[in-house]
């Protein structure tokens, strides 16, 4: 499996002009994605069979491609497998997948992942584990569907993981953090 591992993985998922988080699932040597139905994700690997996974450590690029489309630079196009794929320029690892629709409901697509080709390291190095990032994460998933529906639950989740990363994030997360809360429409906090 490469650099995924047993469970859901949260990685940068580019497909063709788009870029966004999404968890890669893995279950008993089999990968795949649930992706919300009319995401931009999801019309691009219907239409395009494929599916990139970035892993990147920078929470500013996880805030931003939850709520924003990325400027065309920020993506580099790779051939691989006999596809032209894209991926993040700012990445430390990627791995393309063919993609394939599996099951599908009025709200969720599930989609069977297949590799390409063996994952690319582009920067070496362990990245530790940083509670600061981890709550960027969490408050994230919780921020893309609390601007839906404005529930006062989700608020309180994503101000428990802010103050996480105030306290055990660094310069870059607490900037994804201001970001995360202008997108929030509360950057005063």
């Amino acid at each position: 499996m490469g650099f995924l591992r047993e469970g859901i993985n949260e990685v940068v998922a580019t497909t063709r002009g788009n870029a966004a988080p999404m968890g890669i699932i893995c279950r008993n040597g089999a990968l795949s994605m649930v992706l919300f139905r009319g995401s931009h994700t999801e019309a691009n690997i219907r239409r395009d069979g494929w599916v990139v996974a970035n892993l990147t450590a920078d929470p500013v690029v996880w805030v931003r491609t939850a709520f924003e489309d990325l400027p065309p630079e920020d993506l580099v196009a790779e051939e691989v497998g006999g596809r032209r794929v894209e991926r993040l320029r700012a990445c430390e690892a990627w791995a393309a997948f063919a993609a394939e629709v599996k099951h599908e409901t009025a709200e969720k697509t599930l989609v069977a992942l297949t590799p390409l080709a063996e994952p690319v390291v582009l920067k070496e190095g362990v990245c530790p584990v940083n509670r600061g990032f981890a709550g960027i994460i969490e408050a994230t998933v919780h921020a893309t569907r609390y601007v839906q529906n404005r529930d006062p639950h989700l608020r309180a989740l994503i101000d428990h993981h802010l103050a996480l990363v105030q306290r055990c994030g660094g310069p870059r997360e607490w900037e994804a953090a201001r970001v995360l809360k202008g997108f929030l429409g509360d950057e005063k906090k």
